[in-house]
C-alpha cells in the first residue's frame, strides 16, 4: 500500500474502524493457524498429552496456553492501583508488583492475568514446582526479569538477586518493586549474551570474582543460545545449581538445550504439557513446544 493511498484510508476510515478492521484480519489469521495445526495432527502420531490439546482447540479458539485452565484468569478481575507517582502496580501475595508507567490501566490488567495463566500450576510455562524451588539463601539470576514475578514471592528468604532486563522501561517498575528489599537486590540494564561491551555482558564475566548464582532463571526471547554460550564457566562449576530455562521461543530449543546440559552433568526434566507459541517466529510444525527445561546438579 502506497504512502498516499495510506493517507487517504486512514483520513476516510475513523479510527475505531480501523481498529476493527485489524483486529478482523488477526482473528482470522489465527483461525487458519488454528486449523493448520488441527490439520497437521490428522497425520501425525500423537500422545495423550498432544490429544489433550487437540481436544482443547476442536472447541476453543487458539491460546498460547491450550489448557481449560488459562479461562480463570479475566483481566476483569485484576485490581490496579498507583503510587503517590503514578505508577501503576498490583498486590501479588502480599506485595506491590508495578508495571511500566507508559502502560494504560487496561495494559496492566492484561499483562498480570496473562503472568498469573503462565504460572497456574498446570501451567507449562510455570517456572517452580513442589520438587523444583529456590533454596533459602539462594543467589538468584533472574534472566529477562521483566517485571519481576519471578522473584518476588520468595524475596526475603534468599541471599540475593540479580534482575537482569534489557528494556529500560522495566527499570523504574523494577526499582520500585524491590524498594523494600533493595539492599539485597541489583538491577542490570543489560542484555544477557555471550559478549560484553556497554549493552551486552555474559554472566561468566559479570560474575568472575563474585559468588556464583545457586539458581538461573532464564526466559530472554529467544536469546537463550547466547546466555548459555556466555555461561560456560558457570555451567561446569562443582556446586549446586538449579537453572529453569524456557525452551518455547524456537523449535528446537528443548533437545538443543537438554543436551548440553546434560554434557555438564545436570539432571533434565521438561515441564508438564505444551504452549503454542503462534505469534513467535518461525512457528510451524509440529506446532508444539515445551515451556521449559527445568535442570538441576
Amino acid at each position: 500500500m502506497s504512502q498516499l493511498i495510506k493517507s487517504i484510508y486512514r483520513f476516510i476510515v475513523p479510527e475505531s474502524m480501523r481498529y476493527k478492521i485489524l483486529e478482523a484480519r488477526k482473528n482470522r489469521h489465527v483461525e487458519n493457524q488454528k486449523k493448520e495445526i488441527l490439520d497437521y495432527y490428522k497425520k501425525a502420531k500423537i500422545t495423550p498429552e498432544i490429544k489433550e490439546v487437540l481436544d482443547y482447540l476442536d472447541k476453543n479458539p487458539l491460546h498460547v496456553f491450550p489448557y481449560e485452565f488459562q479461562k480463570q484468569y479475566s483481566p476483569e478481575n485484576v485490581k490496579v492501583q498507583s503510587d503517590s507517582s503514578g505508577l501503576k502496580y498490583v498486590m501479588h501475595e502480599g506485595k506491590k508488583l508495578f508495571f511500566k508507567r507508559s502502560w494504560a490501566e487496561g495494559r496492566v490488567r492484561d499483562s498480570f492475568s496473562f503472568l498469573q495463566c503462565e504460572q497456574h500450576p498446570g501451567s507449562p510455562h510455570k517456572y517452580l514446582t513442589d520438587s523444583f524451588g529456590v533454596n533459602d539463601n539462594s543467589i538468584i539470576v533472574d534472566a529477562g526479569a521483566a517485571e519481576g514475578i519471578f522473584a518476588l514471592p520468595f524475596i526475603e528468604k534468599i541471599k540475593h538477586l540479580y534482575l537482569i532486563e534489557t528494556d529500560t522501561e522495566w527499570i523504574e517498575a523494577l526499582q520500585a518493586t524491590f524498594e523494600p528489599w533493595k539492599e539485597k537486590v541489583t538491577i542490570v540494564n543489560r542484555f544477557v549474551s555471550n559478549k560484553n561491551d556497554d549493552r551486552h555482558v555474559s554472566l561468566d564475566y559479570y560474575f568472575k570474582g563474585k559468588p556464583a548464582p545457586d539458581f538461573l532463571k532464564i526466559d530472554v526471547d529467544g536469546a537463550e543460545t547466547e546466555l548459555l554460550e556466555g555461561a560456560k564457566e558457570i555451567l561446569t562449576q562443582a556446586g549446586k545449581l538449579k537453572i529453569a530455562l524456557c525452551t518455547y521461543h524456537r523449535q528446537q530449543d528443548e533437545q538443543l538445550f537438554g543436551d548440553l546440559l546434560r554434557k555438564n552433568n545436570f539432571s533434565v526434566s521438561t515441564s508438564n504439557g505444551y504452549m503454542l507459541f503462534y505469534f513467535g517466529e518461525n512457528f510451524n510444525e509440529p506446532y508444539l513446544r515445551r515451556g521449559l527445561i527445568r535442570a538441576e546438579k
